[in-house]
């Protein structure tokens, strides 16, 4: 089936390109979302005299974008959950509890959806780069420590203790002496 994107698409083409697409995949997304209609004589006639309507739309909707990229981008979040002496985590951070952080800490309305986990969710400690995919070909970045429950800042990103390495340092390092 042969339709008019009235929205720039990734894998199809922008805002008014013909693109042919599946018939169920146009009548059950494309047409019901808004972001296509049927490539016919008259729809390219109205279509023609709406495109500065919605090219409009469309850089009002990447400057929305844009602006919510600036206000998370670069944000750093610590979360503190429970997790074994091996630093694996009982139970998981996933998509819902990052983007409910990033709310609570910059006051967003960032969705699970927006947040990329393409390795799936997070299962042991340490440190993340997630990607976050704020539509209209805009993303940003965040940083995500996790920390076992009730550790501070001495400690490791595998959940030991920092004064405990130095500690076992400094042990090693009389045991080479003495020898």
């Amino acid at each position: 089936m042969n339709v008019i994107l009235l929205e720039k698409m990734g894998n199809l083409g922008g805002i008014g390109d013909q693109a042919d697409v599946k018939a169920g995949f146009a009548r059950n997304f494309l047409f019901p979302q808004g972001k296509a209609i049927p490539a016919t004589k008259r729809n390219m006639e109205d279509f023609e005299g709406r495109r500065a309507e919605l090219m409009a739309a469309h850089d009002a909707n990447v400057a929305a974008s844009q602006q919510r990229a600036a206000k998370v981008n670069g944000v750093e979040l610590r979360m503190e959950v429970n997790s074994s002496d091996e630093g694996r985590l009982f139970g998981s951070i996933g998509t819902r509890e990052i983007a409910d952080a990033i709310n609570e800490q910059v006051g967003s309305e960032l969705t699970k959806a927006e947040v990329l986990m393409p390795n799936g969710a997070i299962r042991d400690l340490g440190h993340y780069t997630i990607a976050l995919d704020l539509g209209f070909e805009v993303g940003a970045t965040v940083s995500v420590s996790v920390v076992a429950i009730g550790a501070n800042d001495d400690v490791t990103a595998d959940g030991s203790l920092i004064d405990e390495l130095d500690a076992a340092a400094a042990d090693d390092a009389e045991e080479a002496a003495a020898e």
